[in-house]
């Protein structure tokens, strides 16, 4: 039986959440207090959680806050669901020996969900291939090319299967406010996202980051359809007045409106766009900076490096040595 499933859960159904070193604080609590309001809202106990670490000690958040949990995650085979929380540093802790226990709680049945980073932790165990999955956009590029096997996309949060993977932040809420209306209803969903001063629900097809979701730029069909090609064509960037006979638009319509709307010329937003993704990719993959650079649509590790200097006051080498 699928969490996400529309036949009848059992109840209180149980989720467990495995908080992991530099967890996002917003990410979990908007995860789990909405399951607390929908207790509270009809009066009885439809969800109960529980929290588990590591090590079956004391959780530090990426805000500097000790969170207790109640077991070690390898002493409990019995979990009917499983949601990893991970956000910052998750590589220190995204071990072998981790993954080992992941794939014993496949083998007892456990479904699985990740949030932020918490992907990046079930995809290393092999419990993502073949499926549909998200993970925060800041480590999307590092993801699709470390694991290959999983059918990344960048959503708000997406369900396939008895696996379900949110991007971080409040996404969490809306994935959990997704559930509860399965569940049990489009009412008690309201009622929960209304406790919350949450006006409207996000439908897990929308896209993570603001610059692709902002209304005034959703709303302009050729600002948004010029972003969405730059977004596609990062490793064989066009030439703008390229960009703009692709869009059906003009080189001087372009400028305006990316000078209006993001304060900035076409040119610059593109290759800015570009470098940001190439310092993602130095930070959190092993790829040599050459195939950074050509991942990234520079035609050569020298023009790349003038480049990013230009942009960050630093060699890309540099970079590296800092993360590392």
């Amino acid at each position: 039986m699928y969490l996400f499933g529309k036949e009848a859960v059992s109840k209180p159904q149980k989720i467990a959440f495995l908080l992991v070193p530099g967890f996002s604080m917003l990410c979990f609590s908007s995860a789990l207090e909405p399951l607390r309001a929908a207790n509270f809202k009809v009066g009885g106990k439809i969800y109960e959680w529980k929290l588990y670490s590591i090590q079956g000690s004391t959780v530090r958040a990426s805000n500097g806050m000790d969170i207790n949990v109640d077991a070690e995650i390898a002493l409990d085979d019995n979990i009917p669901v499983l949601i990893v929380c991970a956000s910052y540093n998750v590589e220190e802790s995204n071990t072998k020996q981790l993954a080992a226990i992941l794939r014993r709680l496949r083998s007892k049945g456990t479904e699985f969900g990740g949030m932020d980073a918490g992907s990046e932790i079930l995809a290393r165990a092999g419990l993502l291939d073949g499926y549909k999955a998200t993970v925060h956009w800041e480590n999307f590029e590092s993801f699709t090319e470390t694991y290959p096997n999983v059918q990344a996309e960048l959503d708000l949060y997406i369900v396939d299967r008895n696996r379900f993977t949110s991007g971080g932040g409040t996404t969490s809420l809306d994935m959990m406010l997704q559930l509860i209306r399965v569940q049990h209803g489009l009412k008690l969903s309201t009622d929960v996202a209304d406790i919350f001063i949450y006006q409207r629900f996000r439908e897990g097809n929308n896209p993570q980051r603001l610059i692709s979701n902002n209304p005034q730029i959703r709303n302009n069909k050729v600002l948004t359809k010029a972003i969405e090609t730059m977004e596609a064509t990062v490793e064989t960037p066009l030439l703008i007045t390229e960009l703009a006979h692709e869009i059906g638009s003009t080189v001087r319509e372009l400028e305006r409106l990316f000078k209006k709307h993001l304060k900035t010329s076409p040119a610059n937003y593109y290759r800015n766009h570009r470098l940001d993704i190439a310092q993602r990719l130095l930070k959190q993959t092993d790829l040599s900076i050459l195939d950074i650079a050509i991942r990234c649509g520079f035609n050569s590790a020298t023009s790349f490096a003038r480049s990013y200097r230009n942009r960050f006051g630093q060699a890309p080498k540099t970079s590296r040595r800092i993360v590392s």
